[in-house]
């Protein structure tokens, strides 16, 4: 019986392709009966015996045809799912290892229980480019295009954790990227809005939250230092690229009591990450949290 590649076809598609082999195989003896005489002759008398074949060998071909279209067409990772499941539980635990090994900057031995949960179900493999689609639950950045990165799960579980966000809080993200943080965010918040200043980055990160199903995300290519007026002021506010500076319409656009996790400093060098917090009263106070290296913010600012 014919061996498929593992993760590709189900049982059922190796019986499918077994049979239609069996098919094949029959409808290359009748083709061969006719066909070899007429090889000498050229093109027209091939047409000719094909023309020529007996009904049995017709009876034949269209079986095959049938038998490749009931033939499931089934994703390449449709097998792997359980496999990817096992690396989202490694990754967790690394980013827990991480989380103790950092302690001392962050004054945290762990994160929120809900983030972690939510860490551990998002489908990073369908954030990354396909050919890094084996290294997706690695914890590290990768690259997905455009001079942009997705960042590495222990800094996207870290600037979560960070922002305190509870179920009915609306959350501003600066830097779509490929959406990860935003279905991060998705499942711990009511209403998450996510701007992406590189065009193409934003159109597929938008198709792509829309396909998976992260429905209370709403994704828009634009220059996200001036954050998003008409639907603030938020809650919370995620920057996922290095600013030079706090901007300060995203300061303004921050309620009070509510959080900013932002990367600080020279582009291409070590920045800190940032916590910013406006008191109640309207008061701001930031504490430096951890040594961080972040893709520079871009845009008019």
């Amino acid at each position: 019986m014919p061996q498929c590649q593992r993760g590709t076809y189900s049982s059922a598609n190796t019986a499918a392709l077994h049979r239609l082999g069996i098919i094949l195989d029959e409808l290359a003896c009748a083709l061969a009966s006719c066909l070899v005489p007429a090889r000498r002759h050229g093109t027209t008398l091939a047409l000719q015996a094909v023309r020529s074949l007996p009904a049995s060998s017709i009876v034949v071909l269209l079986a095959a045809l049938l038998a490749i279209v009931a033939v499931p067409a089934r994703p390449l990772w449709a097998e792997s799912e359980a496999r990817y499941a096992e690396r989202r539980s490694a990754m967790v635990r690394a980013i827990v290892e991480d989380a103790i090994a950092t302690a001392s900057y962050t004054g945290k031995s762990g994160f929120d229980a809900r983030v972690m949960a939510q860490i551990g179900t998002v489908p990073r493999h369908h954030f990354v480019r396909v050919e890094d689609v084996t290294d997706a639950y690695a914890n590290r950045p990768l690259r997905i295009g455009y001079g942009q990165t997705i960042s590495q799960p222990y800094i996207v579980a870290l600037m979560t954790d960070l922002l305190g966000i509870e179920a009915n809080d609306v959350v501003f993200e600066l830097g779509t990227g490929s959406g990860y943080q935003a279905a991060v965010l998705s499942g711990l918040v009511a209403e998450v809005y996510t701007v992406e200043i590189v065009p193409e980055l934003a159109a597929q990160a938008a198709e792509r939250l829309t396909r998976l199903g992260y429905s209370n995300v709403t994704a828009w290519h634009g220059d996200g230092y001036y954050g998003w007026p008409e639907k603030g002021p938020f809650d919370a506010i995620v920057v996922t690229a290095a600013a030079s500076h706090v901007p300060p319409p995203l300061i303004a656009q921050l309620k009070p009591g509510g959080r900013m996790v932002i990367p600080v400093g020279p582009a291409f060098l070590v920045q800190q990450l940032m916590l910013i917090e406006k008191t109640p009263e309207g008061d701001i106070i930031s504490y430096q949290i951890l040594p961080v290296k972040f893709v520079p913010l871009t845009g008019k600012n």
